[in-house]
């Protein structure tokens, strides 16, 4: 009987001491993975900048040598991105190019400004990949033909 005992007290202290660990490391694990978390949302923000400013910098300089100049670029669309709208909110002619993105804190947005018009569509592209884009200096916009732009499209 004595022997059996020891055992079973022996098994209960250990048993003990393990969740006494777990609750030690409970905490910390959940804070390790809120913190990496945080840091996955950053790197895809910043991600999407720096896509954002290639895109804006390569319509500048083809908008600014005029049509019919055009340049292939490629982009590496970052992880979170719900959405890309080029020229303004609505894909329509407009400054901006604007990446829509999934945070912790909830959707955020990153623009970049470009000095010239631009227009396009890239809602297919959202989706974390490499592709490759047509910039092109147009006289008359796809969008309203009234108006010169740089239209930015997947190449295909």
């Amino acid at each position: 009987m004595g022997y059996k005992s020891a055992k079973s007290q022996s098994s209960i202290e250990l048993l003990i001491t393990l969740s006494f660990g777990l609750l030690i490391l409970l905490p910390i694990i959940t804070f390790a993975f809120l913190q990496i978390s945080t840091s996955n949302s950053a790197l895809s923000t910043t991600a999407a900048q720096q896509v954002a400013n290639k895109i804006s910098s390569t319509s500048s300089i083809v908008g600014s040598q005029g049509p019919p100049a055009r340049q292939i670029i490629s982009i590496q669309i970052p992880p979170n991105v719900n959405a890309i709208y080029i020229g303004n909110i609505n894909n329509g002619i407009g400054k901006e190019i604007i990446f829509n993105i999934s945070t912790n804190a909830g959707p955020s947005f990153v623009i970049a400004y470009t000095l010239l018009n631009v227009s396009g569509n890239l809602t297919s592209e959202a989706a974390e990949a490499t592709y490759l884009i047509n910039v092109s200096a147009m006289a008359n916009c796809p969008t309203n033909p009234s108006v010169p732009c740089v239209y930015i499209s997947r190449y295909k």
